[in-house]
């Protein structure tokens, strides 16, 4: 059965490969809170294919653009809150009968 894109799967390991990062960076962005996995009973981080996504973001902006991590931060919460916005502005309006 698929997974879905927000459900945690993959192990600190593979989301490093995948994202093709080093596992020490991953630890340093869940430490500053800019990617913050899911945890299991036994502490260990599980990340998402939208935290994989994330991941591929950061080290597009860190390694392409040279973002440090105070930037990346400032740019991740500035596209959340844009695309919450957007989101809130496409809803329809409510029926004035």
């Amino acid at each position: 059965m698929p997974h879905t894109e927000n459900e945690p799967v993959y192990v600190i390991s593979v989301a490093a490969r995948l994202a093709s990062l080093p596992c020490w960076v991953l630890r340093v962005l869940d430490q500053e809170g800019i990617v913050v996995p899911c945890r299991t009973d036994s502490n260990r981080r599980l990340y998402s294919d939208a935290d994989i996504r994330t991941l591929a973001h950061v080290r597009h902006l860190t390694e392409e653009r040279q973002v440090n991590i105070a930037g990346v931060k400032v740019i991740l919460e500035l596209e959340r809150a844009h695309a919450e916005s957007k989101q809130q502005h496409d809803l329809p309006l409510p029926r004035q009968d």
